[in-house]
């Protein structure tokens, strides 16, 4: 396709010719209102002069009868530039006046009247144009007609004015309407086609490239950044999706290896049926922890896409930060921890509650898990450990904070921490797949809120901070039983 075709086919070019049209119908509206008001003032002005010499005539008339008002008109015609008379008798004869022709039955019509008429100076010499003319007929005593008229060739050659102005005026629109068009669409089409060439560039596999925006912050800006946002947005979740493929292919390899050793072992042990069974409940435990890390990503993934948003209801939070701590409660006594809970009363959130309930346990877990550290590295002289959970509000936002007395997360791996896979040293010797704060960073996200790790002097605290949305009365049932640990 040629640059002309382009430009023809433009968008911008067609709506540029349709506005420029518009206007042009505008003006012509508009100058086409000016000459009938013109046409209206001039016979205005002209009914004006006829009623004026009309009522001169008729004081001629009552003063010295019909012969005085054929005298004064046949003096008036003579004059340069006179307005138009003619006085007939009863049958129709001209008795006095400037008018030679009038149209058959002009006379019979009392009043104002437009008609064609010949002048006797032009009807002698032979001229054969007739003229136009506004004129009115008085019937007077006896059956006699006088005609008072003025032409109108003034107002004819303002019409011719108005009309050359009109088409001046079309003439003009009609070549900036070309003009115009063609400005706004070569310069839409080049920024277009920047974007569309920049837009190649991202589905060859640049995705670092983004469109171009201009500065002058119109309509094609303020399209160009948000779609630089959804690029960068895309970016961000395919970094994130290498990054999982990454890791799963990378932290699965070992369990995965795990299993299948343990399959092997099973089939070599088939005169030992103890033995068998042994691995078999090995490969088993090996199948469900494998299992919990491909349900978890599976929840960051629907908490990521927002894919539970239709389920948001209002529920208590505080609620339901005490049913997940009553579950780990029993875990929490074996392993020698005190679980204290503190959860204010009425925290009213909109939210999707079966996913903040993972979140929670999710904390709570890793608590357990790691926060005993220390308690078992001194022996029995070290004081019992304690996991604090609170759930506290400000009208706003609602706070869950789990914090521990364990050997905490150093402020330089805290960033790090929730990212998913990652596993510091200092957890590697307890089970676990790294995705527990990953999780609640997803889920925190996802209700438009914010995950934060903090020293909690000794050990670490996480604190969930949530909007409180549009808080209703609680209506959500009870939430479904939580597995612990994710």
């Amino acid at each position: 396709m040629t640059a002309l075709a382009k430009l023809f086919r433009a968008t911008a070019f067609k709506l540029t010719l349709v506005i420029l049209g518009l206007s042009a119908v505008g003006a012509g509206l508009v100058l086409g209102a000016v000459a009938w008001q013109v046409v209206q003032l001039v016979d205005g002005e002209t009914r004006q002069t006829i009623e004026a010499e009309a009522k001169g005539l008729s004081e001629q008339y009552e003063a010295g009868g019909i012969r005085r008002l054929g005298n004064v008109i046949e003096a008036r015609s003579r004059r340069p530039g006179s307005s138009l008379y003619l006085l007939t008798n009863a049958a129709g004869e001209p008795l006095a006046g400037n008018v030679a022709q009038l149209p058959q039955g002009v006379l019979d019509q009392a009043g104002f009247v437009d008609t064609t008429y010949q002048t006797v100076d032009e009807y002698q010499s032979g001229y054969q144009n007739a003229r136009h003319a506004l004129a009115r007929i008085f019937v007077l005593p006896s059956g006699f007609r006088l005609l008072v008229g003025r032409d109108l060739a003034e107002r004819g050659r303002i019409g011719a004015v108005m009309v050359h102005a009109m088409a001046v005026s079309l003439i003009f629109f009609a070549a900036l309407a070309a003009l115009g068009a063609l400005f706004v669409a070569r310069r839409v089409l080049r920024r277009i086609d920047a974007m569309a060439g920049t837009a190649r560039a991202i589905m060859a596999g640049d995705l670092k490239r983004r469109l171009p925006v201009s500065g002058a912050d119109d309509e094609l800006d303020r399209l160009a950044r948000g779609l630089n946002e959804m690029l960068a947005r895309i970016g961000e979740l395919m970094a994130g999706m290498r990054e999982v493929s990454d890791n799963i292919a990378h932290d699965l390899r070992t369990p995965l290896t795990r299993l299948r050793n343990h399959a092997e072992e099973a089939l070599r042990q088939s005169d030992n049926p103890a033995a068998a069974r042994a691995e078999l409940e090995r490969t088993i435990e090996e199948s469900d922890d494998l299992i919990k890390i491909f349900d978890a990503l599976l929840m960051i993934a629907r908490a990521e896409a927002g894919a539970d948003r239709a389920g948001m209801c209002a529920f208590d939070v505080g609620e339901t930060v005490a049913s997940v701590a009553e579950l780990y409660e029993p875990l929490a006594e074996e392993q020698g921890v005190a679980l204290k809970v503190e959860a204010a009363p009425g925290l009213a959130i909109v939210g999707n509650r079966e996913l903040i309930g993972q979140a929670i346990a999710n904390l709570i877990d890793n608590a357990v898990k790691y926060g005993v550290v220390e308690a078992e590295a001194s022996g029995a002289l070290a004081p019992p450990t304690e996991i604090a959970v609170n759930a506290r509000g400000d009208g706003k936002t609602v706070t869950i904070e789990v914090a521990d007395r364990g050997p905490g997360i150093p402020a330089a791996d805290r960033a790090r921490a929730i990212e998913r896979f990652v596993r510091l040293e200092s957890a590697r010797s307890r089970p676990g797949s790294g995705l527990g704060l990953s999780l609640a960073a997803a889920v925190a996200r996802m209700h438009g809120g914010a995950v934060r790790l903090e020293d909690n002097a000794p050990g670490l605290k996480v604190a969930v901070t949530l909007p409180t949305g549009a808080a209703a009365p609680p209506t959500a049932p009870s939430p479904p039983p939580i597995e612990a640990g994710a």
